[in-house]
């Protein structure tokens, strides 16, 4: 794999956790905490390919239709997940963001991800963003709020509004666009995922599902994506 053309953002639709653990016959909540455990793999795989951000889709604002029991596992989850960064952060220099509309969870988890944003805002290694009852219409919903109140305030004039300035309204405005995004499991939709930042990515299917999806196959996401002739977005 030629290191020189490696995306400098891949986002992740981390699909399949549930299907994986029913083909084992294990409740989907033991497919989730699988797929908490590779995604801390992935993070060190990432990073030792050359990729410098990481986007994953963990929660959608349409995942609160799940079960009650499954949400409630969802969380406890991401609470040992998001404790379990500080350590990581620390030892291997990685920036931990999440991105979403913090105030529709939990306090204490909208109190550990401002934490842990906090405590690794400094660390120069790999950019990881971690999407967090995130979706793409509501956040572009809230940026649209945002400069309709500037605009108000006369902080803002209607003809000084561009692409770049709704991208500054994002939650990812200080990110560089994806350049690739990988979806796991066989499906091909964006699920209200990143919907104005991948204008230009290019889109990679996988049949895996997420729990397996380990160094190879993003390895062969990353050859497929270097065949692609990339004249548009981030392309380095």
């Amino acid at each position: 794999m030629d290191k020189k053309s490696v995306p400098a953002h891949v986002a992740i639709i981390m699909d399949g956790n549930g299907r994986w653990a029913k083909s084992k016959g294990m409740p989907r909540t033991i497919g989730h905490a699988k797929g908490a455990q590779n995604l801390e793999d992935m993070l060190y795989i990432a990073d030792e390919l050359g990729i410098k951000y990481l986007t994953v889709y963990a929660f959608s604002t349409e995942n609160w239709k799940r079960s009650e029991d499954e949400v409630l596992a969802l969380m406890n989850l991401f609470r040992q997940y998001l404790r379990n960064g500080f350590r990581k952060a620390a030892k291997n220099n990685v920036r931990i963001r999440v991105i979403g509309y913090r105030p529709g969870l939990p306090k204490d988890l909208q109190d550990l991800a401002d934490e842990i944003e906090e405590f690794s805002k400094d660390n120069t290694g790999l950019q990881f963003q971690i999407a967090l009852n995130y979706g793409s219409r509501d956040e572009i919903t809230r940026a649209v709020k945002q400069i309709a109140e500037e605009v108000k305030n006369g902080t803002l004039s209607p003809e000084d509004i561009s692409e770049e300035t709704i991208t500054k309204h994002l939650d990812t405005a200080d990110i560089p666009d994806p350049d690739l995004l990988i979806r796991t499991s066989g499906e091909q939709r964006l699920s209200n995922y990143l919907l104005w930042q991948l204008a230009y990515t290019e889109f990679y299917y996988t049949d895996t599902h997420w729990p397996v999806f380990g160094k190879k196959e993003l390895q062969d996401a990353i050859e497929w994506y270097q065949t692609r002739d990339r004249r548009y977005g981030n392309a380095k």
